[in-house]
């Protein structure tokens, strides 16, 4: 039998029969693709190609050595509520008081 327990609080999600929620979350590099302006088409266009294809080559290899990852949780219904409300833990960063020292 497969064992659950929430991912956050560490609670046993099997013993009390509370449903159980799973979150998946993907990050991936972004990607912007390029516009052309007036500007662009005044310079050499031979110099402005092999300039763009340079750093699109550049960006390209960026992105496949930037490969998507993936994470999964299981969480209880208390820490789903409280990831729904705030996925990612601002509240909780705002909680800390330091000193003026």
């Amino acid at each position: 039998m497969v064992h659950f327990t929430c991912d956050l609080c560490g609670k046993d999600l099997h013993t009390n029969g509370e449903r159980r929620f799973v979150v998946k979350i993907e990050a991936f590099p972004g990607f912007d693709p390029t516009e052309l302006t007036e500007d662009d088409l005044d310079d050499d266009p031979m110099e402005a190609v092999a300039q763009i294809l340079k750093r699109d080559e550049a960006m390209a290899a960026d992105i496949d050595t930037d490969k998507p990852q993936g994470f999964r949780f299981d969480l209880c219904p208390s820490c789903h509520g409280k990831f729904i409300k705030d996925p990612l833990g601002r509240d909780a960063l705002r909680s800390f008081d330091f000193s003026k020292n």
